[in-house]
C-alpha cells in the first residue's frame, strides 16, 4: 500500500535517493557507442543498443546501494520506438535487481487515455484475456493540472496493482512560481494542487502513513518544500534539483518527517555522468557513478542527522 515498498527499500540501504536513468548519446562512454554502432550502423537501433548496455552497467554498480532508478522517458522517445524498447528493457533489468522504478513520463490526460498511458505503465494490457504488464513501473509521475479527470484513472491501478504515482506540485524549474507561485483563494497554487494531492490518496495510506499520490518537489526551493511537508503529512515526495540543477543536502534536508522518512531525492546527470568530471577512464563509468551516488548518500544522510 502506498509508498511502503519504497520506503522499506530505503531503509534497508539507509539511503533516500533515487538515481535518474537519463541517458542521450553525448553522456554515454565512446568505447560502447562504438560496438553499438559496429554493430547496427548510425541507426536508431544503434542509439538504442548504446543507451541500453550504458544503463545496464550503471544498474549493476548502483542497485546495492541506491533503492530507486527513475529513467525518464523523453531520453528514450527520442530515439523512436527502439528507444522505448530500451526503456522496457531497462526497467525490466532494474526489476531483476531488486530496484524500485519510477517512470519519469509526465503524463497528462483525462478519461479513457489516461487510463491506457496507466495500463501502459503501471499497470497491465488485455490481449485476448491474457494481462500482460507493457512497461511494468512501479509510478509514474503525473501532471495533475487538468484536475482530477486526469488522476482518478489511476488510482484503482495504484490500490490493485501496489502501484503508485507523483503528481506535480513545486517543481524545480526557475519558470516554474509563473503559475504555480500564483495565489488561489488566498493559496499558492502548488499548496492547493499538494493539498489534492492528499485528497486523491487518502483511501491508499500505507503503514508508515504515506498514500500512493505522491508530490514531485524541487529542491531549489527549498523554503517551500520544507512548508509542503509539514501542509502534506501524507504524500511522499519525489524530489529533484539536487547537484547539477543547484540543490544541497541542506535544501533537501526540510522535505523529510520527524522520522526521516517521506522523501526521495533525485539526481540524474550527476550520477551518470560522474565519470567525465572526476579523474576516471570512461571504461570507469559506472565505479564513477557509484562513488557519486556512496557521496551523494552520505552528503544527505550527514544533513539528516544533523
Amino acid at each position: 500500500m502506498g509508498f511502503d515498498r519504497l520506503i522499506k527499500a530505503i531503509e534497508e540501504k539507509q539511503n533516500p535517493t533515487v538515481a535518474g536513468l537519463d541517458p542521450k548519446l553525448q553522456f554515454i562512454p565512446e568505447y560502447i557507442k562504438q560496438a553499438s554502432f559496429e554493430k547496427y550502423g548510425n541507426t536508431l537501433e544503434g542509439a538504442a543498443d548504446a543507451l541500453l548496455t550504458f544503463n545496464k552497467g550503471l544498474i549493476d554498480a548502483l542497485y546495492d546501494i541506491v533503492p530507486a532508478v527513475k529513467p525518464q522517458c523523453a531520453y528514450y522517445e527520442m530515439y523512436g520506438w527502439q528507444g522505448m524498447r530500451a526503456l522496457a528493457e531497462t526497467i525490466a533489468y532494474a526489476k531483476s535487481k531488486g530496484l524500485f522504478v519510477m517512470t519519469d513520463g509526465k503524463r497528462n490526460d483525462i478519461g479513457t487515455t489516461m487510463t491506457a498511458y496507466a495500463t501502459a505503465h503501471l499497470g497491465e494490457t488485455d490481449i485476448n484475456g491474457e494481462m500482460v504488464p507493457a512497461f511494468d513501473g512501479d509510478a509514474l509521475t503525473v501532471n495533475g493540472y487538468l484536475g482530477s479527470d486526469g488522476v482518478n484513472p489511476l488510482l484503482d491501478i495504484c490500490k490493485a496493482d501496489d502501484k503508485g504515482i507523483f503528481v506535480l506540485v513545486k517543481t524545480s524549474n526557475p519558470s516554474s512560481g509563473e503559475l504555480q507561485d500564483r495565489l488561489l483563494d488566498g493559496v499558492p497554487v502548488y499548496e492547493a494542487m499538494g493539498k489534492m494531492c492528499e485528497g486523491w490518496g487518502e483511501d491508499n495510506r500505507g503503514k508508515f502513513g504515506y498514500s500512493a499520490v505522491g508530490a514531485v518537489v524541487g529542491a531549489t526551493y527549498p523554503e517551500q518544500l520544507a512548508h509542503l511537508r509539514k501542509a502534506l503529512p501524507h504524500t511522499f515526495f519525489l524530489v529533484p534539483g539536487y547537484g547539477a540543477q543547484g540543490g544541497g543536502a541542506k535544501d533537501v534536508a526540510g522535505a523529510f518527517d520527524e522520522n526521516g522518512r517521506g522523501a526521495i531525492i533525485n539526481s540524474s546527470r550527476g550520477i551518470m555522468c560522474a565519470y567525465q568530471k572526476g579523474d576516471y577512464d570512461e571504461t570507469e563509468y559506472a565505479l564513477a557513478a557509484r562513488n557519486e551516488a556512496i557521496r551523494m548518500r552520505e552528503d544527505i544522510m550527514g544533513a539528516l542527522k544533523k
